[in-house]
């Protein structure tokens, strides 16, 4: 295989990272990396186990002298999420990773890089494939389904896990060891809808919102960018109190947990005209209400193309319209002591179009408090109930509460001034975003765990990048708080 990144060391870790790209693993299609890691373990006499979800654990011994230090895990998850601009054409499930690199960033060309969490995979293959390394025994977990709810961490078997602490390798900002993070929860309405005829007059209309940043609904939802479901869903109820519609069709964002930059509706409106002037001018207001990050937002507003024989009723209309406005969605609570912290989430990633099945609404809550997503769910439920909507609670997981004393994170707070030098002060941190720790850290008892990560942008979004000086640096860590667990 011919590599592109040069001239960072060590050079068989990102020789792993771009290996990594060129087999198709998003959410769901891990077979393919997991048959590779399953392999790597077998080429090195390695004990490895994989179970039916595709996680994989991997057992390297213990080195000279450090027999008797308690073991070690690394971890991280193989799926990524798969986002691509329009027009782009990329198949995520045959095809690898267009990449390239600009200005020392690490990005593929027109998609996700994966870099969440290819950077983990990468380096535990490198721990595990270099011999000149100075560490405990040494585990590594290399999860399933992360991105889509948790499913390869919730479904393993820890009873072979030995390790007393763990690095996890699934953040995305240098010089921040994670030692806490929010739970979550999966909240799926299917709105079942009653389709009538067409009328063989109709003119209808399109809305076609783009352009958003998008982002991680964890690392992201608190810089409040556009949500193109929410903001397709506030012109569109602001339009029926002046101009009452039928849905025709309406779909947006392809992941629960990914804020969608795109959406599209078509309706039919017996004044097309007047309802199409009135979106136009409303499409600034919703500009008005976005951040800078949100500047390439765009509306289209015209005739719709393409053949439509039916539409929902105006009661089943009004029904998605009222779901969506009354749903808590956005962040909707901060911690109390420290309010630059989100504590409850929620976004709505995915809207679909079943056809004569209804429309599928696909939202992610997240929340540190426990009873904070109870609220939530309770919410839902009474949505559910006055608006006769079908509701399924899943996925849902346990946050990672922060720990009094943690040996492992005054490890990291000293080791890593060596590694980044005096532009950096490290320091520990909670976030909103869901990780893997929570479950594992329920699962096997009394675990010291952090979790670290290189410099990476944009994640879970077309244009996602790696700084490559940042992920060698991330290494250069890592190895030396291993050679330092004796």
């Amino acid at each position: 295989m011919d590599y592109i990144i040069n001239g960072y060391k060590p050079e068989k870790l990102f020789n792993f990272f771009e290996d990594i790209c060129s087999i198709p693993h998003g959410s769901g299609n891990e077979k393919g990396i997991a048959d590779y890691i399953e392999c790597f373990a077998k080429e090195r006499n390695l004990f490895c186990v994989r179970d039916a979800l595709d996680n994989v654990f991997i057992r390297k011994n213990a080195t000279a002298g450090y027999e008797n230090s308690p073991a070690v895990m690394l971890q991280g998850h193989t799926d990524m999420v798969c986002e691509q601009n329009e027009g782009t054409g990329h198949d995520f499930e045959t095809e690898g990773l267009d990449l390239y690199i600009e200005n020392g960033w690490l990005k593929a060309h027109g998609t996700t890089l994966g870099g969440d969490d290819g950077v983990a995979v990468a380096i535990m293959l490198a721990a595990l494939d270099d011999n000149t390394l100075k560490h405990p025994t040494l585990e590594c977990l290399f999860t399933t389904g992360e991105e889509t709810g948790l499913y390869g961490a919730t479904g393993f078997d820890y009873s072979v896990v030995t390790a007393k602490s763990l690095i996890n390798l699934d953040s995305e900002e240098e010089g921040v060891a994670t030692v806490s993070c929010a739970g979550g929860i999966g909240i799926d309405f299917t709105l079942k809808c009653e389709r009538v005829p067409l009328p063989t007059f109709a003119r209808p209309i399109s809305i076609e919102l783009t352009g958003l940043m998008g982002g991680h609904s964890g690392a992201e939802i608190h810089l409040q960018r556009g949500n193109a479901n929410i903001l397709l869903s506030k012109m569109l109820s602001a339009l029926y109190e002046v101009h009452p519609f039928t849905l025709v069709t309406i779909s947006g964002g392809s992941r629960g947990n990914a804020i969608p930059r795109e959406s599209k509706a078509v309706i039919f409106t017996d004044e097309p005209t007047e309802a199409t002037e009135f979106l136009k001018n409303y499409s600034h207001v919703v500009k008005e209400w976005l951040p800078k990050d949100d500047k390439g937002f765009r509306v289209k507003i015209g005739k719709a193309k393409g053949e439509y024989n039916s539409m929902l009723t105006f009661a089943d209309t009004v029904k998605y319209l009222t779901l969506v406005s009354l749903m808590p969605e956005g962040v909707i609570a901060r911690m109390k002591n420290i309010p630059e912290m989100v504590e409850t989430s929620n976004n709505l990633g995915v809207v679909r179009d079943l056809g004569d099945d209804g429309i599928f609404l696909d939202y992610h809550g997240r929340s540190s408090s426990e009873s904070k997503m109870d609220c939530l769910e309770i919410t839902s439920k009474q949505l559910s109930k006055a608006l006769g909507i079908d509701l399924d609670i899943n996925g849902r997981y346990s946050g990672w509460p922060m720990k009094d004393e943690s040996p492992l994170a005054d490890l990291y707070i000293k080791t890593a001034p060596e590694v980044f030098g005096k532009g950096i002060t490290p320091r520990i941190a909670a976030i909103h975003a869901g990780l893997e720790c929570g479950i594992i850290c329920s699962a096997v008892k009394d675990l010291d765990a952090i979790s670290i990560g290189p410099v990476l942008k944009d994640i879970h979004a077309p244009g996602e990048a790696l700084e490559l000086s940042s992920f060698s640096r991330l290494w250069s860590l890592v190895v030396l708080m291993l050679e330092r667990m004796k």
